[in-house]
Order: structure tokens, then C-alpha cells, then sequence
């Protein structure tokens, strides 16, 4: 009778997620994983950043809602265009678990300086991706015995293959500005994936477009004063306090997500908090509380550990253990693959707290 339980509640929750409109999987961090969300983000800043984020859904439900992300970016003035190449690969499992997704992504950025404090980055991604489908791992009501469970063959006739294989494509804009010498610095950018829809159905004669999506975003550092630390302190404890807003909207397939809150930062420890609420046929909220700390090497080479935990407000889902989500990124500084110099400086005040630098210009 337990077995059967366990049958009957995975067939439910199958039913639930067919009915519904295909969506993306979210990533709460999504500070964490830029590329992900817009492909402008690729080469923002100059040097190369790796990015590993892993997120469980729901852990305490009996099925798999895990996600994984990879991305690494370069930022190279030299290169033609003067914006940067990243790379996306992202793994996650959708339909309690029977149906897994692989895509792998090149991003391409260019860079528009407008003003000395003021620039656009614009890119365009394309890439692959590969769906599975564990069509024996579904459970039909026509293979269930009263007494005995799971013992027939269900008449159902099977998809005429259990993998697909399609290309996708996106593109985005950034507008990065700083202002009161560097106190102030941001980004705001939109983006749009899936552009094409293309089709992810595993039968012939039926189509499935993958649902076109609209993000937009802004965020912000704002820096308060400076530390009194003296006498070659430990690095990063010399800095001063930073302070994180942001925001970021997306829309697909009639589903909204929308997510607010900030992020501080001091002594290399970060802490922050985002609210987020989603709306279909109903209304889901939920907190996310995140921590994590930034070691840094050198000048040139630093790393961040971030966690976070979404709470869940909404009393519908509530028991299902809400969502672990954990961030590793490594930034080296001042590493590029063409050492010609191509460009003209443009003053930009591009890190918070510190003097005015300069930006490479764009050598178109």
C-alpha cells in the first residue's frame, strides 16, 4: 500500500507538470550567473571569470530538481569589438526528473563607449542544445495493479525517439555607468532568449516551441566611506563597505518572476537577502537569505564562496524543503589573449571605492 502511495504521488506531480507551460529553470543567484541571463555580461570587466553554481529545489519531495551551471567569460580589449567571448554550459532536469536538458553556449560581446563614464556592451549567443527523455521511468495508470503495484506493460505507444538535438540562440544589452567618482557604479541591461522557439518535441507530429523569454535587470554598488585599517592589512579588509541593490524581471510562456533585494559586502564576508514572487495560475513568494566570502589572493586573483537558502512564504509549497543553492567564482585580473595594443583609453571609474582607472576603447 506504501509502494503505491509512492506511485500515485509521482503520476500527480507528472500530471501537474505537463499541465503546465514549459519555463526555464531560475537560478536565485543571478548576480552569480550573469551569462546566464544576459550575453552581454560576457567580458564586462577585463580578465577571466569561471563560474560554478549547483541549485536543489525542493529537496524534501521525492524526485530530482537539480541544476547546474558553468560559465567562463574573457575580457580582452585587444580582441576585434572590445566587449569579450564567454562560455555557458547548463544542466538541469525538468518533468519530476524524466526528462534532463544539456545546452552549451558561445557567447560574442562587443563594446560601444558612449561617455567617459558611460558604456554599452550589446552580444549575441548560439549554441546546442541535447534533451533526454527516461521514457521507461514513467509509471502509466493501465501498468498498476490494485495489490500488486507496478507489474504490467503499459499499452502506451512510445515517442519515436528518446533524444532531441536543436540549436538556440539569444541576445542582450548592457548599459554600465559610474557616477560621484566611483561611489556609484551599475548596470542595467535586457535580454531575450530562445529567439527562434525552437521545437523540443520528442514526436514528430506534434510541435513544442520552446517558449521565447524576456528578462530585464539592474543593479548597483553603492560604497560608504572607507576603513581605518592600516599597516598592510589582510586583502579585501581594507575595503569599504559595499552595499548590492538589484532586481531582475522575466517573463515566458505567461509565467512572471520578478526578485528583489541587496547583497553587502565587508571584511570578505557577504551578506544579503532577496524576495521573490512568481505568478502563473497563482502566486508564489519566497525569501532567499544569502551568504558567502570573498578570499582574495592577490591584486590579480580572488575567490568567492557564496550560499543561499530560498525560504518558502507561500503555503502551497511549504514542506518541500525550499531550495539550496551554492556559488564558486575565480576572477583573474589583467589576463588577455592578445597582447598588441589596439585600443585608446577612456577614463571610467569602474571599480567602487578605488581612483579612477581606465577603460579600453573599442578599436573599431
Amino acid at each position: 500500500m506504501k509502494n503505491n502511495r509512492k506511485w500515485f504521488i509521482v503520476i500527480v506531480l507528472q500530471m501537474m507538470a505537463d499541465l503546465a507551460p514549459a519555463q526555464d529553470p531560475n537560478y536565485s543567484q543571478w548576480l552569480n550567473a550573469p551569462l546566464y541571463y544576459n550575453p552581454a555580461y560576457a567580458g564586462l570587466s577585463k580578465g577571466i571569470r569561471v563560474r560554478f553554481s549547483v541549485r536543489d529545489q525542493w529537496p524534501n519531495l521525492p524526485v530530482d530538481f537539480r541544476t547546474c551551471y558553468f560559465s567562463a567569460d574573457l575580457g580582452d580589449r585587444n580582441l576585434p569589438g572590445a566587449g569579450g567571448i564567454g562560455l555557458l554550459i547548463n544542466r538541469d532536469n525538468e518533468g519530476i526528473g524524466f526528462i534532463k536538458n544539456l545546452s552549451v553556449t558561445l557567447a560574442v560581446a562587443a563594446r560601444i563607449p558612449i561617455r567617459s563614464n558611460l558604456i554599452c556592451q550589446v552580444a549575441i549567443k548560439g549554441g546546442m542544445v541535447q534533451k533526454w527523455l527516461s521514457w521507461n521511468d514513467f509509471v502509466f495508470s493501465d501498468q498498476l495493479s490494485a495489490k500488486y503495484g507496478n507489474i504490467y506493460t503499459s499499452a502506451i505507444t512510445p515517442p519515436e525517439t528518446d533524444q532531441r538535438l536543436f540549436p538556440d540562440f539569444g541576445a542582450g544589452g548592457i548599459i554600465q555607468f559610474g557616477i560621484f567618482d566611483g561611489i556609484l557604479t551599475g548596470t542595467a541591461g535586457i535580454s531575450a532568449d530562445h529567439l527562434f522557439e525552437p521545437d523540443e518535441s520528442f514526436i514528430s507530429v506534434i510541435k513544442s516551441p520552446l517558449p521565447r523569454k524576456y528578462i530585464g535587470h539592474f543593479d548597483c554598488i553603492i560604497t560608504l566611506g572607507q576603513s581605518g585599517l592600516s599597516e598592510e592589512p589582510l586583502p579585501g579588509f581594507s575595503d569599504p563597505f559595499r552595499i548590492n541593490p538589484g532586481c531582475i524581471y522575466q517573463y515566458q510562456a505567461g509565467f512572471s518572476t520578478f526578485q528583489a533585494g541587496l547583497n553587502m559586502l565587508k571584511y570578505n564576508i557577504y551578506l544579503g537577502g532577496y524576495y521573490k514572487t512568481t505568478t502563473e495560475s497563482g502566486t508564489n513568494h519566497s525569501l532567499m537569505l544569502l551568504t558567502g566570502y570573498h578570499y582574495v589572493l592577490n591584486n590579480e586573483i580572488s575567490f568567492r564562496f557564496m550560499y543561499s537558502y530560498d525560504l518558502q512564504l507561500s503555503g502551497n509549497l511549504q514542506g518541500t524543503g525550499g531550495a539550496h543553492e551554492i556559488s564558486l567564482i575565480l576572477e583573474l585580473k589583467n589576463i588577455r589573449l592578445v597582447n598588441k595594443n589596439r585600443y585608446e583609453e577612456c577614463e571610467i571609474f569602474d571599480e567602487p571605492g578605488r581612483k579612477a582607472h581606465y577603460l579600453e576603447c573599442s578599436p573599431f
